[in-house]
C-alpha cells in the first residue's frame, strides 16, 4: 500500500503525522547522542525539556479542563476536588515514608502514563484505518506492552539506585524473569512482524499505523534498553512523550473548532485555529510561568525550602496530571472519535 493510498489514515495531515511519528522520535534521539556524546549538555537540555515540553505539556491539560465553560462544567471535580486530594496524599506520603516514595512513584508510574498515551495514540491511528489486517484482543494487547514491559523489568533489575539524582527503590526482579520477558518479547515482534507481512500481501497494510508502532517500539527500546543511564534514558523517552501530547492536544482542539470561532469557547477555539499554532504554544507556555514559576515558586519561596519541597510540589501536578489524563482521554468515548475523525 503505497503512502499515497494510506492518505485517509492521516489524523491531520501529511506534514503533520510524519512530523508528528518520525519527528519527534528522531528528535529525541538525537537529544540522547548529544548528551552521551557531551555529558556536560545534560542539564541545559534537561531544563529546554522541562519549560518548553514538560511544564507546557501539564498544562495543556488543562486546555481541555477549565478553558471554556462546557468543559469545566463537565471536569470541574477534577480541579476542585481531586487536586488538593492529590496534593494532601502525596504530601502525607512524603512525610511518614520519605521522600524516596515520591521518586519511585513517579518512575513507575511516568512509565505506565507514557506506555498509555503511546496506546491511545495507536488507537487513533487504527481507527483511521479499521479494513487493515491487524492483531486482536490479548495478542494486541501483549505485542503492544512487550517492549515496554520488558523495558521496566531491565531497569528494575538493573537497579540504578539514583533516578535524577535522588535515591530510588525499585521492585526486585531476578534474571531469570528479565530472560523469560525478552524471550516471549521476542517471539511477540515477530509475530506482529508476520502479521504486518501478511497485511501487505493481502493490500491490507496499515501503513501509518505500523510506522507510529514502530517507532513506538524503539523508543521504549533505546531509552529502556540500550541507553544504560537511567536518567539520560528518561529524557529521551520524556522528550518524545511531552512533544507528543502538546502536539496531540492541538491538533485535538484545532479539530474540534475547525468550524471556527465557538461562541461558548471564544478564546480556546481562538487559539486553536489552524494558522495559530503560535499562539496556543505562546499562551501555553504564559501560563506555564505563571503555574510553575511564579505560584510554586512563590509557595516555595515563602514556606518551603530546598530541593525536596521543590521535588514534592512539581511532583503532585505531575501525578494529577496522570490521573486527570486517564480521566479525559478515551479514544473509545464518542465525542473523542467524533472529533478525531475515527471510523467506528
Amino acid at each position: 500500500m503505497s503512502l499515497r493510498r494510506s492518505n485517509r489514515a492521516w489524523l491531520r495531515g501529511t506534514r503533520f503525522d510524519l512530523s508528528f511519528i518520525l519527528g519527534i522520535p528522531a528528535v529525541a534521539f538525537l537529544t540522547g547522542a548529544v548528551i552521551l556524546w557531551q555529558p556536560q549538555l545534560f542539564t541545559p537540555i534537561l531544563l529546554f525539556d522541562l519549560w518548553f515540553l514538560g511544564y507546557h505539556h501539564v498544562i495543556a491539560t488543562y486546555t481541555r479542563l477549565c478553558f471554556d465553560r462546557k468543559s469545566f462544567s463537565a471536569h470541574w471535580p477534577l480541579l476542585v476536588v481531586l487536586l488538593p486530594a492529590v496534593a494532601v496524599g502525596t504530601l502525607a506520603i512524603v512525610y511518614f515514608v520519605g521522600l524516596w516514595t515520591v521518586v519511585s512513584v513517579y518512575f513507575y508510574w511516568q512509565w505506565f502514563h507514557y506506555t498509555r498515551q503511546s496506546w491511545g495514540i495507536s488507537r487513533a491511528y487504527r481507527g483511521k484505518e479499521r479494513n487493515a489486517l491487524y492483531e486482536d484482543g490479548w495478542l494486541d494487547q501483549a505485542i503492544f506492552y512487550a517492549v515496554p514491559v520488558l523495558g521496566i523489568l531491565f531497569r528494575s533489575y538493573q537497579d540504578p539506585g539514583l533516578f535524577i539524582g535522588m535515591e530510588l527503590r525499585v521492585v526486585p526482579v531476578p534474571a531469570a524473569m528479565l530472560g523469560v520477558a525478552a524471550i516471549a518479547t521476542a517471539i511477540l515482534l515477530a509475530i506482529w512482524v508476520w502479521r504486518r507481512f501478511q497485511g501487505a500481501r493481502q493490500g491490507r497494510l496499515a501503513l501509518v499505523h505500523t510506522m507510529y508502532m514502530l517507532t513506538h517500539f524503539l523508543i521504549f527500546a533505546v531509552a529502556y534498553l540500550v541507553i544504560r543511564d537511567i536518567t539520560v534514558g528518561w529524557l529521551v523517552i520524556n522528550m518524545w512523550h511531552n512533544a507528543q501530547y502538546v502536539l496531540f492536544v492541538w491538533m485535538f482542539n484545532s479539530r474540534r473548532f475547525k468550524d471556527g470561532i465557538d461562541p461558548d469557547a471564544r478564546f480556546l477555539s481562538y487559539i486553536s485555529q489552524p494558522q495559530r499554532l503560535w499562539l496556543y504554544l505562546a499562551t501555553c507556555i504564559l501560563i506555564t510561568g505563571v503555574i510553575y514559576w511564579a505560584i510554586l515558586g512563590t509557595l516555595e519561596a515563602f514556606f518551603f525550602a530546598g530541593l525536596p519541597t521543590t521535588i514534592v510540589l512539581y511532583q503532585i501536578v505531575n501525578f494529577h496530571h496522570y490521573v486527570v489524563d486517564s480521566r479525559i482521554w478515551k479514544v473509545r468515548k464518542e465525542p473523542i472519535r467524533r472529533t478525531l475523525g475515527l471510523q467506528t
